[in-house]
């Protein structure tokens, strides 16, 4: 049986997650069916685990806060010879339990033991706690 393994990246450009979620509203993000998509160099090589219930773990100025699970992996041609991989996700975005990330290039591979857990369902609608504070809460591991 193939295990399940996780991607993690950095948000560029995004101050939270509602940044991500309006982004992947614009045609430029997404794919023909209306997937979002993300375009990397790297292709994984752990696919088979990665398409096997994986998601994108997505940190926001150090700090992962939300996933989106993958469904697939497509090429993606831009005309100048480059394979690049375009991660396919599900729409939902999950926001997770705050977990501070050191700054780091492209995407690394996430084990699922070290994976923050997902937010129970009705902290999801809660308000969200001021920036400083909730970073300060998940530096010292409260959150």
């Amino acid at each position: 049986m193939t295990g399940t393994i996780n991607l993690i990246k950095l948000c560029v450009g995004a101050e939270g997650v509602q940044d991500l979620h309006d982004w992947q509203l614009t045609p430029h993000a997404c794919t023909a069916e209306g997937y979002p998509r993300h375009v990397t160099r790297m292709w994984p090589k752990r696919t088979e685990e990665l398409l096997n219930g994986g998601s994108l773990y997505w940190v926001f100025k150090g700090v992962v806060l939300a996933r989106q699970r993958v469904l697939r992996l497509d090429e993606v041609d831009r005309g100048d010879g480059i394979r690049r991989c375009g991660i396919v996700m599900d729409r939902e975005i999950v926001l997770t339990r705050a977990a501070p990330r050191r700054p780091f290039q492209g995407w690394r591979y996430l084990t699922p033991e070290d994976a923050p857990a997902d937010l129970p369902a009705g902290r999801a609608q809660e308000a969200a706690l001021p920036e400083e504070l909730d970073r300060a809460l998940a530096e010292i591991g409260v959150l």
